[in-house]
């Protein structure tokens, strides 16, 4: 593991490449990027204008995966731009574009992790549910998600001020984070920090959603629902978690094909970073009845809703059985 998600964006330069492609592939990429980020940004804006949204841990931990994709997606975007149009840029400034993404995209397994927690205390515990899943420790758990995420870059930030000279921040590279962080211990460290990642949220999300399964065939519930969720949540961790054995991947796929380096790297950057952030809404927000009655109309007519279909989405909320895995 020797490059991080956002390294596929610089890997091959603009001359290279004709630049009808260049073009091409940077206006798919900016053009989806707006949209998955206008649609992130209703949702967010759905989430702050309803109190009942702000007050369940399950709809706080759903809205920050929103935010960090938000970031995520500006980020390495970017950064994926920058590659095209500059090809190199300052040391500096390099990095202030590149621990952003490398955070966000940690978050996002861990994230997913917490909230399939989240949903195994639903299930399986409902009566200690709002004993254990409090507004307050909910927030308590985002902190703890950045702050691990941080733990696998801010070392490599000390490394860099500590390991090298003036003279190599104020130098011109192509953005990655191999090139920036290029100290041997960093590399090493990056990648058991990926292992350590890999094997605790996978461990973490067999037990979680295998115990769903069972709990929800126990008490006779709507268990092809069930199974429906967990495939789809088990699709979205493989997407996220590619993060992890995508430097080995694309190292494979360049072996493979020698020559076409840049259309690997394009559809890598496209798998890893842009398909997760499609599948978020769909996963998390869309399949969930109340909040999908508010997202749609705010999306359809940007209306702010009035008063009656407050209480409506509220009695709705109340009616969602505990049991409920969407």
């Amino acid at each position: 593991m020797n490059s991080t998600p956002e390294d596929t964006n610089v890997t091959v330069p603009v001359n290279q490449e004709t630049l009808a492609i260049g073009i091409s592939r940077n206006v798919i990429v900016v053009v989806l990027g707006i949209t998955i980020k206008y649609i992130n940004a209703t949702m967010v804006h759905t989430f702050n204008s309803h109190h009942i949204f702000k007050m369940n841990p399950r709809f706080i931990l759903f809205i920050h995966l929103v935010l960090n994709d938000i970031i995520q997606m500006t980020t390495s975007i970017l950064l994926f731009v920058v590659s095209y149009v500059f090809q190199t840029i300052y040391v500096s400034v390099c990095v202030l574009l590149i621990v952003p993404a490398i955070l966000s995209t940690l978050n996002t397994p861990l994230n997913l992790a917490f909230m399939a927690a989240e949903c195994y205390i639903a299930v399986c515990i409902p009566l200690r549910y709002n004993y254990i899943c409090t507004v307050r420790r909910t927030y308590i758990v985002i902190g703890v998600i950045w702050a691990t995420s941080s733990l696998s870059v801010l070392p490599d930030i000390v490394i860099l001020l500590a390991t090298e000279p003036l003279q190599f921040l104020n130098s011109r590279l192509f953005c990655l984070r191999d090139s920036v962080f290029r100290n041997p211990y960093s590399l090493k460290k990056r990648d058991a920090t990926h292992i350590l990642f890999l094997v605790v949220v996978w461990i973490t999300l067999f037990y979680v959603y295998f115990r769903i399964l069972f709990a929800a065939k126990a008490v006779k519930a709507d268990s092809k629902k069930a199974r429906n969720t967990i495939v789809l949540h088990g699709f979205q961790v493989l997407l996220c978690m590619m993060v992890y054995v995508q430097p080995m991947l694309s190292q494979a796929l360049t072996r493979l094909f020698p020559a076409g380096v840049a259309s690997v790297n394009f559809a890598l950057f496209i798998i890893n970073q842009i398909l997760p952030r499609v599948i978020n809404p769909i996963v998390y927000g869309l399949r969930d009845k109340t909040f999908r009655q508010c997202f749609t109309r705010y999306l359809c007519t940007m209306n702010i809703y009035s008063k009656r279909t407050t209480n409506v989405v509220f009695i709705n909320m109340q009616k969602q059985a505990a049991v409920s895995v969407v």
